[in-house]
């Protein structure tokens, strides 16, 4: 089993300062809202404007003066100019914008793999914000509303003064391969015939994420296993996940694979041969270059899988 990390997951690709040090410079923050030069994302309900040209999808980047109204706005990064990148969050509420020309609403999940380090980094970035924004109007401690400060990166109590920031949650996801070098896929109830990906589960409160892979593993398919190798991690703000991608190895005398009937419900072992000829033949459909499943296949697979083999 080779143990290098992976390097181009495609939601991990961010090539922007964060610029925390500003996220307190009240003053400095009310001017980027207004510079001409500042780079606004609007997003409404998890999706932002995009074009296609010649095969390439950018992000609109819009002028302040451009931007809608009334949207949270979140400071998502400064380039290597200065130049401030805003999130401008709409309200789920208000009727979506008419898209200019040329240009289209999609979701992170639709197009994420298509744009470049730095639109995927501002995109999944504003995503996890907008959804933690929109989940949390309300303090947790006394119930009364929050309001945006530290430029979108916190909520504060308009009673208490406390502040809330965005979390994520850990999850963790793995390929298990036996001693043949076969790969254990799964398919869970909610999916279409022929769709496979590998593991995944929550950690646990009181959990490492190296006991939440053999308890989600025995869980899930039954099987245990040993010999993990960590192999990276990116975000999955689809709604606030951080996933922490891992290999690892059927054990001695583990249990036969056999699905747990609630989420999922069937589990296949495949050769590489197997999985090609099926995904061509069009029988099993494999997770898009989106999700880091995808890549733990193809590090296994030796090579990028097809395009054509992709889930929706």
């Amino acid at each position: 089993m080779t143990s290098e990390l992976l390097t181009q997951l495609t939601l991990a690709r961010a090539d922007i300062d964060r610029a925390e040090h500003r996220r307190d410079d009240q003053q400095w923050w009310i001017e980027a809202q207004k510079l001409a030069s500042t780079r606004v994302i609007v997003l409404h309900r998890g999706q932002a404007l995009v074009r296609t040209t010649d095969g390439v999808v950018q992000l609109l980047q819009q002028s302040p003066v451009d931007a809608p109204q009334g949207a949270v706005q979140v400071l998502l990064g400064v380039g290597p100019d200065g130049d401030a990148y805003i999130g401008a969050l709409l309200p789920d509420d208000v009727a979506q914008p008419q898209a200019p020309e040329g240009y289209q609403w999609r979701g992170l999940r639709e197009c994420g793999a298509d744009l470049d380090a730095g639109d995927a980094g501002l995109f999944t970035a504003a995503a996890a914000l907008a959804h933690w924004h929109r989940a949390h109007p309300m303090c947790p401690r006394c119930g009364m509303p929050t309001e945006p400060t530290q430029a979108g990166w916190s909520r504060t109590c308009s009673a208490d003064a406390m502040q809330h920031f965005p979390r994520s949650d850990p999850a963790v996801i793995v390929l298990v391969t036996d001693d043949d070098d076969r790969a254990l896929l799964g398919r869970r109830v909610d999916w279409d015939e022929g769709f496979y990906s590998t593991f995944a589960g929550f950690v646990e409160a009181g959990e490492s994420a190296e006991m939440t892979v053999h308890r989600e593993l025995f869980e899930e398919a039954g099987v245990r296993v040993d010999r993990l190798r960590y192999l990276g991690s990116q975000p999955w703000p689809f709604p606030a996940s951080l996933m922490l991608g891992y290999r690892a190895r059927l054990a001695a005398q583990s249990p036969a694979a056999e699905p747990d009937g609630t989420e999922i419900v069937e589990v296949r072992w495949f050769t590489r041969e197997e999985l090609a000829r099926e995904c061509a033949a069009g029988t099993v459909r494999v997770p898009p270059a989106v999700s880091i499943a995808r890549h733990l296949i193809e590090h296994w697979y030796g090579r990028e899988l097809d395009v054509t083999w992709s889930r929706p």
